[in-house]
């Protein structure tokens, strides 16, 4: 292998890094997102992150258990659950577009997604 070779990988390695950096901003930006909140498959409610929001809780009741959702700046946690393992409790907060909580016996489901333009939600405080 030449010192030409080694530089060009070296080269292309510089490259993808960039470029992989360069696409996970644009893909994941913080600007714009908002809390999905489903049980059982279906969406039950979903709301934009707003500075009156945090600290309020929003109690999750269904056929299949009981959750207390705390919001917080730009983030959500579940801080309450009657499941017998709490791993979801245990998670502590999400704060990036693709993290998610999970309650598999619950059936329950947050997790954090980007904003798209025709999009609906269902709290909005400014």
């Amino acid at each position: 292998m030449t010192k030409g070779d080694k530089l060009l990988i070296v080269f292309i390695v510089l490259i993808s890094f960039s470029l992989m950096g360069y696409f996970k901003m644009q893909a994941f930006s913080d600007d714009d997102k908002y809390v999905s909140i489903q049980v059982n498959g279906e969406e039950i409610k979903r709301f934009i992150f707003d500075s009156k929001l945090i600290g309020q809780t929003i109690p999750i009741e269904t056929k299949y258990g009981y959750n207390l959702i705390e919001i917080g700046d730009e983030k959500v946690r579940v801080i309450e659950a009657d499941c017998p393992d709490k791993i979801d409790v245990k998670q502590g907060y999400i704060s990036n577009i693709g993290e998610t909580i999970v309650c598999l016996p619950n059936r329950l489901i947050i997790e954090i997604k980007g904003i798209d333009s025709n999009m609906e939600v269902d709290i909005i405080v400014r």
